[in-house]
Parts: structure tokens; sequence; C-alpha cells
């Protein structure tokens, strides 16, 4: 996982898999960086995700959850193919838009 900040836009690059063998890293690093300077912005950049089971969905919803609760805004940019089906399927589309420009 890349962790990259640019002015108040944080984005997350995952890679490799996000299941429940690496989810508490994940998150302990994701929460520190956003306790510490919260983001108007976060990108969970998902191109280079192989596989996600649930606990990656769950990794995913927290960080929605805490991030707007700081007021601010979550996205998704670059869904790889292999998650993609799980990602529309788990209903996250409908609550973390995709943007479609590179970052």
């Amino acid at each position: 996982m890349e962790l990259e900040r640019m002015g108040d836009t944080l984005t997350i690059k995952i890679i490799g898999d996000l299941d429940h063998h690496v989810t508490n890293e994940i998150r302990s690093k994701i929460d520190e960086n956003i306790d510490s300077q919260p983001p108007a912005k976060l990108i969970f950049d998902l191109s280079r995700v192989g596989f996600m089971d649930s606990s990656g969905i769950g990794i995913i919803m927290g960080r929605y959850k805490k991030v707007t609760a700081y007021g601010g805004t979550v996205a998704f940019s670059g869904i790889h193919t292999c998650i993609d089906k799980l990602v529309q399927m788990s209903g996250l589309l409908r609550i973390i838009p995709e943007i479609k420009e590179a970052i």
C-alpha cells in the first residue's frame, strides 16, 4: 500500500490482495494518516488489487464513515477488472463514486 497526499487529497494505492490477512495493518496505517490530518477527499486507487473479500469492503466502508464524519468525501479510482463485480454487487458504487481521470 502507498499513501500519497497532495494538498487536501489523500490517495490510497492498494497493491495486491485486500483481504483478512492484511486488513489490520492497512486499517491502522490509513487511520493514523486520516486522524493526523483529515483529508477533504480520500481516493482509493484499486487499479492494482487482484483480490478483495468482505474484510476489504469493511476497510473501505470504515474509512468512508471516518472521512465523511470529518466532512470529507471518498471516491474510487481504477477499479481493477478482477474486483469490479464485487464492488458493484456490494453496493459500494451507490455511495462511493468512481472517478475516471488518471491520478
